[in-house]
This record gives C-alpha cells, structure tokens and sequence, in this order.
C-alpha cells in the first residue's frame, strides 16, 4: 500500500509540473494566431549583444506538487506523533524541491539585443537565445501588436 501511494503522489506531481512549460519567447517561433497579420519590418544594426535569463512566472504547481508528495513519502516514517512530524518535514522539503525544479523548468537562456535603429534611436529587445547574431551585423525587427522580433 505504501508503494502505491507514493507511486500515486508522484504521477500527480509529473503530471502538475509539465504544467510549468515555459512559453515561448523565441524570434523563430510563431504562433498560428500570429500568422495572416501584417508586421512591420524596420531595420538596424546590432550594439551590442548580453546573454540573460528568461524567467517565467512561477505559478506555485512545484512547490504544492512537491510538498505533496513529501508529506506523503514521509508520513510513512515511524508511527503516531512520529509519522505525524515527518510528514510536516516531509511536506516542507518537498515543497522547496518542488519549487527549485519548477525554476529551473521555467528558465532558459537569452539574449539581450541592442540595435541602433536607421532612425539612429537605440533600442533594446529580450528574446530565447535560438537565433545567434554578431555585433555589427544588419538586422530585421519585425513587430506586430506589440511584439517586436529580431531577424536576420
């Protein structure tokens, strides 16, 4: 019965965090609801280049999920008060696991882009590191509804 209920607690917690797929932030990727649109296309040449973090909001899915099954693992530990104890301790730890993994699922790398425009305006756009650029390099800045995309 023990195996079963840990079995079970992690196939919640797997389940709970493929919840935490990050969402997508690359120039390469568009969505279907995002295609058949006009866009504007402006020019420019790359500054500068900064590898950054993405970090997506954590929705709490890892800490709840981990806390879950920790309590559960460890209120198998001894009995009465005991059991009672080592669930808490349980819950907490696995609470705080759950949320690095929910962290570290939720990030990934990118680039910090500056472009000095043909304008000559400076601007600046974050975006997933798929597409690598070189500084001095021409560039295309697709935009449309407020997203703004570097291309070659």
């Amino acid at each position: 019965m023990k195996q079963k209920t840990i079995t079970t607690a992690l196939a919640v917690a797997l389940v709970a965090l493929t919840g935490c797929a990050t969402e997508n932030t690359s120039g390469t990727i568009y969505k279907a609801s995002e295609t058949k649109r006009e866009q504007i296309v402006r020019m420019g040449v790359i500054e500068s280049i900064r590898e950054v973090q993405i970090q997506q909001d954590n929705n709490g899915i890892g800490a709840i999920a981990g806390g879950v099954v920790g309590g559960i693992a460890a209120s198998d530990i001894g009995g009465g008060k005991g059991s009672a104890i080592a669930g808490i301790l349980g819950a907490v730890a696995g609470g705080a696991v759950g949320n690095a993994i929910e962290e570290r699922i939720n990030t990934k790398k990118g680039l910090e882009i500056t472009v000095k425009l043909d304008s000559g305006e400076l601007r600046v756009y974050v975006q997933d590191a798929s597409e690598m650029f070189k500084l001095g390099e021409r560039v295309r800045l697709v935009s449309t509804g407020g997203v703004v995309r570097v291309t070659h």
